[in-house]
């Protein structure tokens, strides 16, 4: 990982044989219940993972989104064909998880999302786009954030969500987009043109996606900050080792404080 990292920062992208190495080292769905295919601990499990590749300053692998993100939805709202069809080759690494949400207009406030499904005898017509989003470049299936019922109450009983594999047609993949860090992580921009979507492509329940999107965000959240912490640890080794080392005024900096 880290004689590759200056070339991934520079490619924008990780390699697809670190995702499958991570598989086969069991580093990924660690918090995947076994019944699905998963490794079966808990999210403390997966804290090691996430934690250590801060630790050493690897920020490129999205392996926290997929794992502990993109797969949650999948195995707590998803069919059981969509679990097998999905998390076994999410586990080995072979099919690389995102979630679109974010658009151009709408970041934290999901309920003013304007990508759109509309109802096509049994199937969805998907238009719309996304930004922002983690392993979108990379991703072979992206969970995306739509209106489905413009007619609801209030935006937030009028969103579902989709299941969308690369390759679809009418899914298109935008630039990568450049960052001031994680540079390693690839962050894209996704279009969806007259997406055909069978009925199957729905994950849970029509309608109900932002109560789904609502009960996983707070792992998210807690997920984000506590890489980091694990980064703000790294920074201070790092710092704490160099003014032991670097000096001036014929002493070290540590004994200048």
């Amino acid at each position: 990982v880290l004689c590759s990292f200056c070339r991934w920062e520079k490619n924008g992208q990780v390699s697809r044989e670190l995702w499958e190495k991570a598989g086969q080292q069991g580093l990924l769905g660690v918090a995947i219940a076994e019944k699905h295919g998963g490794i079966g601990a808990d999210i403390l499990s997966s804290a090691i993972v996430w934690e250590e590749q801060m630790y050493v300053n690897c920020t490129g692998p999205g392996f926290s989104l997929h794992s502990d993100i993109v797969m949650p939805y999948i195995a707590n709202y998803g069919s059981e064909e969509q679990i097998k069809h999905f998390i076994p080759q999410m586990i080995t690494g072979k099919c690389i998880g995102a979630i679109a949400m974010t658009e151009p207009g709408a970041g934290s406030d999901l309920q003013g999302i304007r990508t759109y499904a509309k109802k096509d005898g049994s199937d969805w017509i998907l238009n719309g786009s996304k930004v922002f989003i983690t392993n979108g470049w990379m991703s072979d299936v992206v969970i995306v954030v739509a209106v489905t019922d413009r007619e609801a109450r209030s935006p937030a009983h009028g969103i579902s969500l989709f299941l969308v594999e690369n390759g679809t047609k009418g899914f298109i993949k935008g630039r990568k987009l450049n960052k001031i860090g994680l540079k390693a992580q690839d962050t894209a921009e996704l279009f969806f043109e007259d997406v055909r979507l069978p009925a199957s492509a729905l994950l849970g329940k029509e309608n109900k996606g932002f109560y789904y999107l609502m009960a996983e965000l707070p792992q998210e959240r807690l997920i984000i900050a506590d890489m980091a912490l694990a980064s703000c640890e790294f920074m201070f080794e790092e710092t704490r080792n160099y003014v032991k080392q670097r000096k001036a005024f014929g002493k070290t900096i540590a004994h200048l404080q």
